[in-house]
């Protein structure tokens, strides 16, 4: 807070590269949204101030109000001391530039299937066709809304165990007014929907192994280990939901699932599947899709 008085820190640009130097510095961990120290210091002046968060180029000669320059040295500091992840300080992320709230509640919202979903890259017979999706281990919320957005016609069943997450989803699901087309639920996997198929199953679920979890830098672990831990091998949901998948989904239907780095052990776990991997500019090999029937 003392820094708050010295006359070099007069612009946003100031706090910006004051934020730069000290993350570089501090050796913070990222992938919570941003890959770098640069992006993360962004990200954190921008939506501290509750500005666009796309550039931050247009904004750095602008002016904090001393409570503004107070609230940005609190953030920067907090972000160092605590190793608290940016979107848990500042109660909001985004994909795909759609904002969502969080909290600890949940897990911080990423995955490579909102890049599928944005750019309409899943291996969907018609788009237009897809009328029932189903969100497993939906968190926040945040897949289960950009599959509304993806798929304008559709009607989506998010599922959850966590009721904290529940919780946080629906205000999510509020902010952007599609509570009449996505229903929440409380249960383990395909328990709480019964019989329902559907045209396309998504699931971001836990998949960190034994060993990465043991070896989770401290931002990780402010997140819920509900959300991260699958096992020795991190494949504990992603086999039940394969070995149930199939009764839930219609004829041309089909599941994509993100796994993380377990592409290896669910090949060698099921040798005969035809997984179809579906790439992204930022991944490979971290996301599969199967059709029905190949299930």
């Amino acid at each position: 807070m003392r820094a708050a008085s010295k006359p070099s820190l007069v612009t946003l640009g100031d706090f910006f590269h004051l934020a730069v130097r000290r993350f570089r510095a501090a050796r913070l961990a990222y992938g919570h949204g941003t890959t770098n120290a640069v992006d993360e210091a962004a990200f954190m002046m921008l939506e501290g101030l509750r500005l666009p968060i796309h550039t931050i180029d247009p904004w750095l000669d602008l002016r904090p109000t001393p409570a503004e320059r107070a609230r940005l040295l609190t953030l920067i500091d907090a972000r160092i001391s605590l190793r608290m992840p940016a979107p848990y300080l500042l109660g909001a992320a985004y994909m795909q530039g759609v904002r969502f709230r969080i909290d600890r509640r949940a897990l911080i919202p990423r995955s490579f299937i909102g890049d599928l979903l944005a750019q309409s890259a899943l291996p969907v017979a018609d788009p237009r066709r897809v009328r029932r999706v189903l969100d497993l281990c939906t968190g926040s919320g945040c897949l289960a809304i950009l599959a509304a957005l993806a798929f304008p016609r559709a009607r989506i069943d998010a599922v959850d165990l966590s009721p904290g997450a529940l919780a946080l989803a629906r205000r999510n699901v509020a902010d952007h007014r599609l509570a009449d087309r996505i229903a929440l639920h409380r249960g383990d996997l395909f328990q709480p929907i019964g019989g329902e198929r559907y045209d396309l199953i998504i699931s971001n679920p836990p998949y960190v192994d034994a060993g990465g979890m043991a070896k989770l830098p401290p931002e990780y672990r402010h997140e819920p280990r509900l959300a991260l831990a699958a096992g020795s091998d991190g494949l504990d949901l992603v086999r039940r939901i394969l070995d149930q998948a199939k009764r839930h989904l219609t004829g041309n239907g089909g599941l994509v699932c993100e796994i993380g780095r377990g592409r290896e052990p669910l090949e060698r776990a099921y040798p005969r599947r035809p997984f179809v991997w579906l790439d992204t500019e930022l991944s490979h090999g971290e996301v599969f899709w199967i059709a029905r029937s190949d299930l």
